[in-house]
C-alpha cells in the first residue's frame, strides 16, 4: 500500500512540474531511501507549494551517472561515490558533496515452504550461499545455525539486483568483511559479477521475486521486507550476537563504527563492533555539486535538503529508517553552507 501511495505522490509531482512560478528539483538514484524521499517530497510541498521535487528511483548507479551527466539537480546513493567517479564529476561540473540523509538496514529475506520461524545466519554462510557453495535449504551448515527447524530439501534460488545498486554495495561490503573468499572472488561494488542467481530490478524487483518463488533468498532494505510481508533473518554481528534488524540496531552500528568520521562523510558501518549493532547497516547519501550554476534552484535545493536532514528526520522511524544523530545533522549543515553559486554562499 505504501509504495502505491508514494508512487502516486511522485506522479502528482511530475504532473505539476510545468506550473508557472514553481521551482522544479529533479533527482534520481537509490531505491533504498525512496519511500522516505517520497514522504519528504509530499510533506515539503505542503510547506513550500512553489517547490516541486521529482525523484526517480532508478538505482544508485543510475543516480550517480545522471549526476555526472548533469541531468539532475541531486543524486542519491547508498554507496559513496568512488574516487574515480568523483574525478569524473569534477571534470564535468565540479566537486560533489556527500550528505548522509538517513540510516537503514539491509535484510536477508527468504521464502522457504513450511518454515515459519525467524532464521539465523552468520556472514560466512550467507556468503557461501551467494557463492553457490550452499545450494539446498537442508544443508548441514544452515541446519546447525537453526536447531529445531525442519528444513526441506528445496534448492536455494539466489536473487540479487540486476541494476547498479547501492543496496548491493552495502550487502557486498558486509560480505567482503566476513568472507575472504567473497572479497577475493567477487568484492564490493554497485554492480557485481554474480557467481549464481537471478536478478531483480530495484528493491521492489528483488522483493517480488523472493515473494513469488519458493526456495528463494534475497537482500532488500528493511521497509521493502515489511511492506511485502517477507520473512527476514537475524544476522550474527561482529560481537557474536544474533541481532534482529531494527532502527536501534542500525543506530548502534553507527555509534560503534563511526566514532571518527572522515571529513568527506564517505563512511561504512557494516559489521560494526558492539553487541547491539546490526551488521548490515548503512547510511544513504544525497549527492550535490559544491558549485551551483542557478542561484534560485540552488537555494531551493539546499533549503529542501536542510529541512530533510533536520525536521524531516521525524518521518524516518515511521518508515523504519534510523534518524540521523545530531552530530551528523550538524556536519551536514556545515557541508551545505559550503555550497556556492557565482562565488556567493547559497545557504545562509
Amino acid at each position: 500500500m505504501l509504495m502505491r501511495v508514494v508512487t502516486a505522490v511522485a506522479l502528482v509531482l511530475i504532473s505539476m512540474s510545468g506550473t508557472k512560478g514553481q521551482t522544479i528539483l529533479n533527482g534520481a538514484g537509490a531505491t533504498f531511501p525512496y519511500p522516505l524521499i517520497s514522504k519528504w517530497s509530499n510533506e515539503y510541498h505542503k510547506l513550500k507549494p512553489e517547490i516541486q521535487i521529482n525523484y526517480q528511483a532508478i538505482g544508485s548507479g543510475g543516480g550517480i551517472r545522471q549526476l555526472i551527466a548533469g541531468t539532475v539537480e541531486f543524486g542519491a546513493s547508498d554507496a559513496p561515490m568512488t574516487d574515480e567517479q568523483l574525478a569524473d564529476a569534477k571534470k564535468a561540473h565540479g566537486e560533489v558533496l556527500h550528505i548522509p540523509e538517513t540510516l537503514g538496514a539491509v535484510v536477508v529475506v527468504y521464502n522457504i515452504p513450511g518454515v515459519t520461524q525467524t532464521l539465523r545466519f552468520d556472514g560466512p554462510t550467507v556468503a557461501d550461499i551467494y557463492l553457490g557453495k550452499i545450494s539446498t535449504w537442508n544443508d548441514p551448515r544452515i541446519k546447525a545455525l537453526n536447531p529445531g527447524v525442519n528444513f526441506p530439501g528445496t534448492r536455494i534460488l539466489v536473487v540479487h539486483r540486476a541494476d547498479g545498486s547501492g543496496t548491493t554495495y552495502i550487502f557486498a561490503d558486509y560480505l567482503s568483511k566476513v568472507s575472504s573468499e567473497w572479497k577475493d572472488k567477487v568484492g564490493k561494488s554497485t554492480s557485481l559479477n554474480w557467481p549464481v542467481g537471478i536478478g531483480g530490478k530495484g528493491n521492489d524487483g528483488v522483493s517480488g521475486q523472493v515473494s513469488r518463488t519458493p526456495g528463494a533468498i534475497g537482500y532488500v532494505e528493511l521497509i521493502y521486507a515489511l511492506q511485502n510481508d517477507i520473512s527476514y533473518a537475524d544476522i550474527k554481528n561482529a560481537a557474536g550476537v544474533y541481532v534482529h534488524p531494527s532502527i536501534s540496531g542500525v543506530t548502534a552500528a553507527l555509534a560503534g563504527a563511526a566514532k571518527s568520521l572522515p571529513e568527506d562523510l564517505r563512511f561504512s558501518i557494516t559489521n560494526a563492533p558492539g553487541t547491539e549493532s546490526y551488521p548490515i547497516s548503512s547510511a544513504t547519501w544525497l549527492l550535490v555539486y559544491k558549485e551551483q550554476t542557478n542561484y534560485r534552484e540552488a537555494e531551493a535545493l539546499l533549503q529542501f535538503i536542510k529541512w530533510a536532514v533536520t525536521d524531516g528526520q521525524k518521518y524516518s522511524a515511521q518508515l523504519d529508517y534510523a534518524p540521523l544523530p545530531k552530530r551528523i545533522r550538524n556536519l551536514n549543515i556545515a557541508k551545505l553552507k559550503s555550497v556556492e553559486c557565482d562565488g556567493k554562499t547559497v545557504l545562509k
